[in-house]
């Protein structure tokens, strides 16, 4: 059997998707926004409870990485043969750490798990059963986080750091194939990223209905940029929007906006400002209870994280600009080293 040499002028580093990412966040915010929207609404669905959802991708994580250090590879299609999961024995202390929750906490959850039948002990086995839940295979997820992928791809490709041509269906099919691998990355990647905002927004239906209003707000911004952008040498139209306060930043060099100036513009931008959403229309977006969104919508507003705009729709506030987005760009760190290793994965393949 001939052994695989690899070119290593060819692969990328964490250092180089990260910059690139944040240099590029103009063609990526929206597209991220909208991926981490879709994930965090399966993780509800699954339970109508986050925590839950948490909790059960955090022990397939360490099963995921048992199988790793043992080289087990497994593909979609074997991975998802069976009704149920065998996992790794763990304890209550094991998790706490890991999802930085109360004892009590987990505690309750695991019990509520174990009545609703989805942890079971089976012989001397801890088994997740698939059957006792509404489980959602990532079908849909890995069709955005290929998409995803693909726009690092190439804008690392523009650059000249990234050589190999890439379409979703190669990126998916290779995802599946190493699918043990390629998903144990993928929530190496989420469980700190969303543990994070549990600790800045006190729960996780706190930070999704606040994301739910992010999303909302960036979709207003881009589809207004997208116009300007498509127009910018129709003068009579940059005129229209000059006369008007939505002319947002577009002289901002060219169009072009890295991570800080996306996210500025989604909060100043008066198209975006005057564009809000409704505790209605959130609860209709997430399937969470309008009145659980309005309760946490005003936990948002007096703590500076929303406010109401004068068509009595929540807004995302200034205050955004100091607090999250430091954070995000720190844990943007792992979301970097997820897309490295899929990306140098891909080149190999």
């Amino acid at each position: 059997m001939a052994i695989q040499q690899i070119d290593f002028t060819k692969v990328v580093d964490d250092d180089q998707v990260y910059n690139h990412m944040m240099a590029n966040y103009d063609q990526l915010g929206k597209d991220w926004i909208g991926h981490q929207w879709k994930w965090m609404n399966a993780v509800y669905q699954a339970f109508k409870d986050h925590y839950k959802y948490m909790i059960i991708i955090s022990l397939v994580e360490k099963t995921l990485q048992f199988y790793d250090q043992m080289n087990i590879k497994l593909s979609y299609e074997q991975f998802y043969s069976k009704s149920y999961l065998h996992i790794e024995k763990f304890n209550i202390a094991e998790l706490c750490e890991k999802l930085q929750l109360p004892k009590e906490t987990v505690r309750r959850k695991v019990l509520e798990l174990e009545k609703l039948g989805v942890l079971k002990r089976m012989r001397k086995q801890i088994i997740i059963d698939r059957r006792s839940f509404s489980f959602i295979k990532p079908e849909n997820q890995m069709k955005y986080t290929s998409r995803y992928i693909i726009q690092i791809a190439e804008i690392l490709s523009k650059e000249k750091l990234y050589s190999k041509k890439l379409d979703t269906k190669f990126v998916e099919t290779t995802i599946k194939k190493n699918f043990s691998l390629t998903w144990r990355w993928f929530y190496r990647m989420q469980i700190p990223m969303v543990i994070g905002y549990h600790e800045m927004f006190d729960d996780l239906t706190t930070f999704h209905v606040w994301g739910t209003v992010c999303m909302n707000q960036a979709f207003n911004y881009s589809s207004t940029l997208n116009k300007l952008n498509s127009h910018k040498n129709d003068n009579n139209f940059m005129n229209s929007y000059r006369d008007n306060s939505n002319y947002l930043d577009f002289q901002r060099k060219l169009f072009k906006g890295d991570y800080m100036k996306f996210n500025e513009s989604i909060i100043k931008g008066d198209k975006a400002r005057s564009n809000g959403v409704s505790a209605m229309s959130v609860s209709d977006m997430t399937g969470i209870p309008r009145a659980t969104v309005i309760r946490k919508c005003k936990f948002l507003i007096n703590n500076n994280y929303l406010k109401l705009n004068e068509k009595k729709q929540y807004i995302l506030t200034g205050f955004n600009v100091q607090r999250v987005l430091p954070y995000q760009k720190l844990i943007f760190k792992n979301k970097a080293k997820f897309i490295r290793k899929v990306l140098n994965l891909l080149t190999i393949s």
